[in-house]
């Protein structure tokens, strides 16, 4: 395209562990084969980790003190930076309305505390509703949607999308999904190769079942109802990676449960693939999840995936075939799923067939969805964002 397009891209901070900074990394680079010129806005984001196809990054960084101050302290600041420049169009990851095109990768936040609250006893369904962040993001979430110029949402599920429809009355028309994008070559069922070494580092034998939990969050990713559903079979694992500050409360419920010898947790990894390799089933029973980018890479590395029906990657996950989905918090449901494929021979078969699921969610796939879409939002206004 001449002149080269130019857009804006909007997310408040980089989380080398998390999926929606690791979207905008890889949709960076790869845009920029699609002659597209990206410039981050960003507060918090780390030297080199904006993806290879970025102009420029620009550090958004209003003083602020708590969550509420500090993501309406960066909208402001955001906003008044954007005003001062031109590009074809402004694409945010976070709630401000000075956007055209909103990539809603964390979902609903009214969904969200929906769900949260049917987990919840009455006094933390009071707290909820009183939590001043949450209201906060609530209305945030309210302006972005009635905003006059938002043109498109880029929604990573069709849960996602049917959710925004519902909770905000979004014209069908501005609502398009975009799936997240793997890289296929790089996440791979080659990575099997590496299985025996890690093993062999856990004192895991071969043969023994291996389950894989990925995310941080460990409530909102369904990590408590995992634990509660591990298989009695005293030959299956379980190996938590990520972070979460209620990681010692998980301890103890896994001594609570006589689980805590086949528990194994390790933290937050840059480089999860070593764990893909060695897993046998991925297993994410989250109670809301747009789209995780580590179930993606698990179905990609040749991994069935066990998740719930609020989690979009559930979309591609072929019951009985390429894994199971069950009712978030559904204990019991999951605890069938996982016994049903408390093997490892099945586990391979099933994983053949979450790859083929997922093979056509390249990240050059992505890019030229996303490229398409700007074009023909560029080509309908006529003239640049400003």
């Amino acid at each position: 395209m001449s002149p080269r397009m130019k857009l804006a891209i909007v997310r408040q901070r980089y989380n080398p562990y998390g999926g929606a900074e690791r979207f905008v990394s890889r949709a960076v680079t790869a845009l920029a084969h699609e002659g597209v010129a990206v410039t981050v806005f960003a507060r918090d984001w780390s030297d080199g980790a904006v993806g290879q196809g970025a102009t420029e990054l620009v550090r958004c960084e209003p003083f602020f003190l708590g969550r509420t101050w500090r993501d309406w302290s960066f909208a402001r600041a955001v906003c008044r930076a954007l005003s001062e420049r031109e590009f074809d169009l402004v694409q945010s990851h976070e709630r401000i309305a000075c956007c055209d095109v909103y990539r809603a990768g964390d979902g609903v936040h009214a969904q969200w505390l929906e769900n949260r609250a049917r987990v919840l006893g009455a006094a933390g369904r009071i707290g909820l509703a009183l939590n001043p962040y949450h209201r906060f993001l609530l209305a945030a979430e309210r302006r972005l949607f009635k905003s006059p110029r938002l043109r498109a949402v880029i929604c990573n599920s069709k849960m996602v999308r049917d959710e925004i429809r519902r909770h905000f009355g979004t014209p069908e028309e501005k609502l398009h999904v975009v799936y997240n994008g793997v890289d296929l070559d790089v996440f791979h069922p080659r990575l099997k190769s590496q299985r025996l070494a890690v093993r062999a580092a856990m004192g895991l034998a071969p043969e023994t079942m291996l389950y894989l939990f990925v995310g941080s969050g460990f409530e909102r990713k369904g990590l408590p109802q995992l634990l509660r559903a591990m298989p009695a079979s005293a030959s299956a694992h379980l190996l938590v990676v990520g972070e979460d500050k209620r990681q010692k409360a998980m301890q103890r419920l896994c001594v609570e449960l006589g689980v805590a010898p086949r528990v194994h947790f390790i933290g937050p990894q840059k480089d999860v693939k070593p764990w893909y390799g060695a897993a046998d089933c991925f297993v994410l029973p989250t109670l809301y999840d747009p789209f995780p980018n580590a179930a993606l890479e698990a179905m990609a590395s040749g991994l069935p995936v066990i998740t719930t029906t609020q989690c979009g990657a559930a979309e591609f996950v072929q019951q009985g075939i390429g894994g199971a989905v069950c009712e978030a918090g559904d204990v019991v449901g999951l605890a069938l799923a996982m016994g049903k494929l408390n093997e490892v021979a099945d586990a391979e078969t099933m994983g053949r067939a979450a790859r083929i699921a997922v093979s056509g969610l390249g990240t050059e796939a992505m890019a030229a969805q996303l490229a398409r879409l700007y074009r023909s939002l560029i080509a309908a206004r006529g003239t640049p964002a400003v």
